[in-house]
């Protein structure tokens, strides 16, 4: 079977150029890269809007391919030339457009395969449950970055079935596969060798930082209510600098959403661990992301955010040799080995149904994306003593920070490399190519109805507007416009010329008009069998538009 695949090209899920780097921006560039290097689809298909996107993505992964990789663009829309790549992936989770519009050509012709990131968004919440009733195949997937956001996307579609199964009558089945497949790092990008430790010493010394000192890592986005609450960590700290009486620095690599956030940010984490030394870099800037690792000794997450879903940063930080300390939360909870790669911290959170106002809220709009997330945070806590011990126990021992950073490195390079994780895309991509050549088709398309309900033919939809329709049978003669400087007239108007490019060619026209002048009048039926190689919808719609300027008219 194929590996082949179109890659959904769209600009912002695999740049991370931009101001506000986020997390599936990072994982998409990863991904996109990776694809690159490691898979074995040759071609590589790229789904594109158009040529100029095509040029962009080819500009994109020309440093990370080699002479013998070739990249083909797909139009969007041509659902023929997909069936080449047999399978197409959009780096999300919102594919529902992708299996209506597969059904504007042969729903066996491909697979469709999204992935998770964020989940908390009423708009992804939303697209996944539509997923329900659009008509995905046994051969689609949605990608499960780890078991915790698996469970919640079962969650959300077995809550939507349940609903449907009350309102209709009938439970519908869930037909898309969930399997589960993490992120990736690039493992030889953080294997510094002979030069880490002057890429250690270098940014130590710029950052004030002394060799004997204490470098805790946190990077992410500098927001409390979109990633981890920093207090809980500065508390942690503040009880270990005590406790142990080292020189201790925080060093937060990252970003802020505006000034008013920053203030509040940095003001917030340095008022509760006044004996750390809290250091604020810029996360975005490349020789902050490749460097900062190599300047720490162990790295802290302790996210309580519901944004969250896999946390590709922990990874990162093993893939660099750090010990990590992260909470017990979602897709931390697989990836991290307590009192192997690091320390699990317990988390704890409000019980199940005591927060409908804010789901009230964000659904009717009185809270919007960052408040529900931000009260949701704020009714999660962290074991701040935990944490606490777990940085003394680090910090005190260089053994123990050497033992579970090595542990952590193995442990990444065995199971989150990227060229591991390809290999599990690409097998994913091979099962469901298996699938789809022997499974049915689940609600296969009716003769004569639309492929999507709501976008139908409009002139089946509106055929009652119309006093009557075309029938192959009327016949045609040469109307009033016809004469040369008539044609030139009409085509040459803009008003008049609009929609040329969903009609048949002037030369096409001029062969009609010429065949029509010779027998003076003469039946559509004609004319149709007469135009082999024309798209007889085409030539239709060319027909009418022709009727519309009095350059042919009935009888």
């Amino acid at each position: 079977m194929t590996k082949t695949v179109a890659i959904l090209y769209k600009r912002d899920g695999y740049d991370t150029s931009g101001t506000r780097l986020l997390g599936r921006q990072a994982a998409g560039e990863g991904f996109l890269k990776a694809i690159v290097k490691y898979g074995s689809a040759n071609p590589l298909y790229c789904y594109a809007d158009n040529r100029q996107d095509f040029a962009e993505f080819c500009q994109r992964i020309q440093p990370w391919s080699n002479s013998t990789r070739q990249a083909q663009l797909i139009t969007t829309g041509n659902y023929p030339d997909l069936t080449k790549a047999g399978a197409i992936y959009q780096p999300d989770p919102r594919i529902s457009q992708l299996a209506w519009g597969r059904r504007f050509g042969n729903p066996q012709g491909y697979s469709i395969c999204g992935v998770t990131h964020t989940i908390a968004s009423v708009g992804v919440m939303e697209s996944i449950s539509n997923l329900l009733i659009a008509p995905l195949q046994p051969w689609d997937a949605l990608i499960c970055t780890s078991m915790a956001v698996r469970t919640a996307v079962e969650r959300l579609l077995n809550t939507s079935a349940e609903y449907l199964a009350q309102r209709l009558n009938a439970q519908p089945n869930i037909q898309i596969q969930l399997p589960v497949i993490p992120l990736g790092v690039d493992c030889d990008a953080f294997d510094l060798g002979v030069n880490r430790e002057n890429i250690r010493g270098n940014l130590r010394q710029t950052l004030g930082i002394a060799e004997a000192d204490i470098v805790v890592l946190f990077i992410g986005r500098l927001c409390f209510y979109a990633k981890a609450h920093p207090i809980p960590m500065a508390m942690a700290l503040e009880k270990a600098a005590q406790k142990t009486q080292a020189k201790i620095h925080f060093v937060l690599a990252g970003w802020f959403e505006n000034d008013r956030e920053e203030v509040n940010f940095r003001a917030g984490t340095q008022a509760f661990c006044p004996s750390v030394n809290t250091i604020f870099v810029d996360g975005r800037k490349p020789e902050i992301r490749e460097g900062i690792w190599a300047a720490s000794d162990i790295f802290i997450s302790l996210v309580d955010n519901i944004q969250e879903t896999f946390g590709l940063t922990p990874i990162e930080a093993m893939a660099a040799g750090l010990p990590v300390i992260v909470s017990d939360w979602n897709g931390y909870k697989e990836s991290v080995r307590h009192e192997v790669d690091g320390f699990r911290i317990p988390t704890l959170i409000s019980p199940p149904g005591s927060e409908l106002d804010l789901a009230a809220g964000y659904h009717n709009e009185t809270l919007n994306y960052g408040r529900y997330i931000a009260y949701s945070s704020m009714a999660t806590s962290i074991d701040i003593d935990a944490a606490s011990e777990a940085l003394v126990a680090l910090i005190t021992n260089p053994e123990l920070r050497q033992r579970m950073g090595e542990n952590g490195r193995k442990r990444a390079r065995a199971t989150y490399d990227w060229q591991v994780v390809i290999g599990m895309y690409e097998n994913l991509w091979q099962k469901l190519a298996e699938v789809r050549a022997t499974a049915p088709v689940s609600v296969p398309l009716l003769p004569n109805r639309p492929p999507v309900p709501w976008c139908d033919d409009p002139f089946r939809l509106f055929s009652h507007y119309s006093s009557t329709t075309v029938d192959r049978s009327l016949m045609l003669r040469l109307g009033e416009m016809s004469t040369p400087e008539y044609l030139q007239k009409i085509r040459q108007t803009e008003l008049s010329n609009f929609g040329a490019d969903r009609r048949i060619s002037v030369a096409s026209i001029d062969t009609i008009l010429a065949q029509v002048a010779e027998q003076g009048a003469i039946s559509i039926e004609t004319i149709v069998n007469s135009s082999s190689g024309i798209y007889t919808p085409e030539l239709l719609r060319t027909i009418v538009y022709l009727l519309k300027f009095d350059v042919l008219k009935l009888g």
